[in-house]
């Protein structure tokens, strides 16, 4: 790999900035104590392998990271019980992968910071926290090496922000608000419902943690809904449990 010493065929100025930037922020979590779950239902091959890339040291010196391979048709069902607030979500598939567009809907109300590979058409912006995507119109990139390729870059340059600690801590960029803050106050989250004590209030996870909200807008809810909540109220369904 000659990462080090330039960018690798195939990777072009713009890939390779969002590699790099994908890399610290990867390297940041990792140092905070996150574990990186990687999904990839049309491709599971990729999950694994991704998977193996992080868990298994195989430069002198790198450090083991925690990874793990997410296997079957719903991983949000797995990955519900499993993941916690700071963890890395890496999703691997294109852009009509319905597997992958429902968990990274949900990964912000997990608290989960999100990285999406894959080749083809891309998705839409904002779609994941990185995204990072290959110019594929013929489709052979999955079995090519190129996607592989990806995820060996984002492997090498997240352990070259290991070699310089001082990247390691990110600027705090949360309010310590009292909740007054104007800003903080009229922004909309996610919370995915835990339970619904009474029709006009849920419990919701998001990624600041479990909270009470009123539900009295969008009607009794049940375990498992997505709802975008402000100031303390759910005031859109945006996918109901089951659907």
């Amino acid at each position: 790999m000659a990462a080090r010493a330039g960018l690798p065929v195939g990777i072009d100025e713009a890939l390779g900035t969002d590699l790099a930037r994908c890399a610290l922020t990867v390297a940041r979590r990792f140092a905070a104590g996150a574990t990186m779950w990687c999904v990839a239902p049309s491709w599971p091959e990729h999950a694994r392998h991704l998977a193996v890339e992080f868990v298994h040291p195989v430069i002198v010196g790198t450090r083991a990271l925690p990874a793990v391979g997410i296997e079957g048709g719903d991983p949000v069902s797995v990955l519900r019980p499993l993941a916690r607030a700071g963890d890395l979500l890496v999703t691997l598939g294109p852009a009509l992968d319905g597997g992958v567009t429902t968990v990274l809907r949900r990964a912000p109300a997990w608290g989960l910071t999100t990285v999406w590979i894959g080749s083809g058409p891309p998705p839409e912006p904002g779609a994941a926290d990185h995204v990072l995507w290959l110019d594929d119109p013929d489709g052979p990139a999955p079995h090519d090496g190129r996607i592989v390729l990806l995820y060996h870059v984002l492997w090498e340059l997240t352990h070259v922000c290991f070699e310089h600690p001082g990247l390691l801590t990110a600027p705090s960029e949360e309010c310590t608000d009292d909740g007054s803050c104007v800003t903080c106050s009229d922004e909309g989250r996610l919370g995915e419902v835990v339970r619904a004590p009474s029709e006009s209030d849920a419990v919701v996870r998001t990624a600041r943690g479990a909270e009470t909200i009123d539900t009295t807008l969008v009607g009794p809810r049940r375990a498992g809904d997505l709802l975008l909540i402000h100031a303390g109220a759910a005031i859109a369904v945006l996918e109901a449990a089951g659907s």
